[in-house]
């Protein structure tokens, strides 16, 4: 009973011992292994830096070292304020150069008020250099007539194109059914016009005016147009107005522009006024334009 008393005592010391220095000799392994990692990681970065020793003189705070960062830092920000301005800047370049688009039309967008001309007189007329003369112009073209307060009354004013081919119509109907071509015809426009001198001298008495708004597709030469009375017979304005001297050309221009608008155009005629009191007279403007 002794010896193996002795024997399980050893057996178990011995168990003991071999646990423990298991124990005690795993972890300082594992610690050095990451130690060890840890070391190459940083030999690693190291090796990446361009100037691994630093002076010493340049680790130490000075005024005169903070002065010039704060100087640097001012002069970086001003720089990338102005490019970063330059960049986001929209500049307008003008260029010029021969316009090859002959056979194109230049628009001239029209909107005029005639406080003192009835929409029956006024009329548009455009000739230019090329040789090409329009009377009465009536292709996207429209007045509006005008009370003596400026107040639209009424509808939109159908061109004298239109009227007049209408009655003209009228007048082939009558010479059919009639069977006379001479005797009605004359009739019928001695009529018209005494409707129309009627029609404009009150008008004149009512203190109507006109407004006249629309597009004019011209050819891209020198030319001039011109709003005025041509569109009636020289005896009639004469039996209408009774002389030139009381024929009021009074205007306002809201809009005179010629070519394509885009945002940002002024045009110098744009709210123009020129207004007479008991008096005539013509009033001219000189445009020079390039086109685009």
């Amino acid at each position: 009973m002794r010896k193996r008393y002795i024997a399980v005592g050893v057996y178990c010391q011995r168990k003991s011992r071999y646990s423990y220095s298991k124990k005690s000799s795993y972890l300082p392994d594992l610690r050095k292994l990451i130690k060890r990692r840890k070391m190459g990681l940083k030999q690693t970065i190291r090796s990446l830096d361009a100037f691994p020793r630093t002076e010493e003189h340049l680790l130490q705070k000075t005024q005169s070292g903070a002065l010039v960062s704060v100087v640097g830092l001012v002069i970086m920000a001003t720089l990338f304020i102005h490019e970063l301005t330059y960049y986001l800047t929209t500049y307008t370049v003008h260029e010029m150069s021969v316009d090859l688009k002959r056979g194109e039309t230049l628009p001239i967008h029209i909107n005029m008020t005639f406080p003192s001309l009835p929409c029956d007189v006024a009329s548009i007329d455009a000739i230019d250099l090329s040789g090409k003369h329009e009377v009465d112009l009536d292709t996207n073209i429209w007045k509006l007539r005008l009370n003596s307060h400026g107040h639209i009354i009424g509808t939109k004013y159908l061109s004298d194109l239109v009227e007049k081919q209408h009655t003209t119509r009228n007048h082939d109907d009558k010479e059919h059914h009639d069977g006379s071509a001479k005797k009605p015809h004359k009739f019928s426009f001695d009529k018209d016009a005494e409707n129309m001198i009627n029609k404009v001298k009150k008008a004149l008495e009512n203190g109507e005016g006109c407004r006249v708004y629309g597009v004019l597709d011209v050819q891209r030469v020198a030319g001039n147009f011109h709003i005025s009375v041509h569109a009636l017979n020289i005896y009639v304005a004469q039996m209408i107005f009774g002389g030139a001297k009381h024929v009021n050309v009074s205007h306002m221009i809201h809009d005179l522009s010629f070519g394509p608008k885009y945002p940002g155009l002024h045009n110098p005629l744009d709210d123009t006024v020129r207004i007479l009191h008991d008096t005539s007279g013509t009033f001219k403007y000189y445009i020079k334009g390039a086109c685009r």
